[in-house]
């Protein structure tokens, strides 16, 4: 594993991945990181690689963060076989490994949950293991998580789920619910490995974000120097 990637997928779409990525990517750049943002495939706009690139500061192109991009707000396959486009898993790993050479971090952010369809032959899993990327699975804070992560890691080879992070993105209002969830994947997984971000009012601003100091202590866990322990 290369901790010095790290591979932002989730339970599912909209659950709060460019939340988080933009968040991690703006704090390593403010602690002086050369880090580097991908989403390499982005279905029914761009708006999630436009705040990956704000959070770099425009440090790379839109083309760079977003190489592949499509209308059709479907999953990333199947809206590039309505145009007739093809993506390769090669091309993304050429340009992702490019990104990687080039700076000290790397953060993807995947589109849709962990096995939606990227393209010909490959999910956010098949990017994760090629990369040898650390996953940080993103997941609301609800009825019916714990299912869904321990679904998530599942789907996950060892070592890797071994060394996969979980962030809870938390509702405006905690309920017993929510701090069980916490409690119970916080005992199955190791503390560590279990991250509760915390609910901030819409729109999300990233200097609204880096100033909350319960966010900063989530993110400081991919402060490097990075490790992939546990």
């Amino acid at each position: 594993m290369n901790p010095r990637t790290v591979f932002v997928t989730g339970t599912d779409t909209g659950v709060g991945k460019t939340v988080f990525s933009a968040a991690l990517v703006a704090f390593l750049r403010q602690a002086g990181t050369n880090v580097a943002a991908s989403k390499p495939l982005c279905s029914g706009g761009r708006d999630d690689a436009r705040r990956l690139q704000e959070a770099l500061g425009q440090r790379l192109s839109l083309d760079t963060v977003n190489p592949w991009h499509f209308r059709a707000p479907l999953a990333p396959l199947l809206a590039a076989r309505r145009e007739g486009r093809r993506v390769p898993l090669a091309s993304v790993l050429r340009h992702l490994r490019q990104l990687q050479t080039d700076n000290d971090i790397l953060v993807v952010e995947g589109a849709g949950g962990l096995l939606s369809p990227l393209g010909e032959g490959f999910t956010a899993l098949e990017l994760i293991l090629a990369l040898r990327a650390q996953p940080v699975i993103i997941c609301p804070n609800r009825l019916g998580t714990i299912n869904q992560i321990l679904m998530a890691l599942a789907a996950l080879p060892s070592p890797t789920r071994h060394q996969t992070r979980v962030v809870l993105m938390e509702p405006k209002r905690s309920a017993m619910v929510h701090r069980l969830n916490h409690r119970y994947l916080a005992d199955c997984l190791g503390a560590r490995r279990v991250q509760p971000f915390p609910w901030l009012p819409e729109p999300h601003r990233l200097d609204q974000i880096l100033g909350d100091p319960r966010a900063r202590t989530v993110l400081a866990h991919w402060k490097p120097p990075l490790t992939g322990r546990t």
